[in-house]
């Protein structure tokens, strides 16, 4: 093989290997990071929004502010929100727990949405 043709190789797998090495590096993240999430309850039926995305081992803190009285329960982390009318309510967690879990009106167990704790 040539000197020309061995050099064109030589770069193409340098290309190959630094551009491998970018994506796989580049897809770590940032690691744990703080998330607030500030959402409004109405009627004890509704949130918005009805989705809370965060990954593993992020600091949560959720902000709830309900238009009546009652509880906002998230299972999995066994946390309870005990709302009182135009007032907000916070609790702060650490999202230990993958998957995917409810957020329920606890006195009538209506599903206001959920918590999604991505890897």
């Amino acid at each position: 093989m040539s000197r020309y043709r061995f050099a064109i190789v030589i770069f193409v797998l340098l290309v190959f290997v630094v551009v491998g090495a970018y994506l796989i590096l580049g897809n770590k993240g940032a690691g744990p990071q703080n998330v607030t999430i500030d959402v409004p309850v109405t009627g004890g039926t509704s949130m918005n929004p009805p989705s809370w995305t965060v990954h593993h081992n992020d600091t949560v803190t959720g902000n709830i502010k309900s238009d009546v009285d009652g509880e906002v329960h998230l299972h999995g982390y066994d946390i309870a929100f005990e709302t009182k009318a135009g007032q907000v309510v916070s609790q702060t967690f650490k999202a230990v727990n993958t998957g995917d879990f409810p957020i329920e009106w606890e006195s009538t167990s209506t599903e206001l949405g959920h918590l999604i704790v991505n890897p």
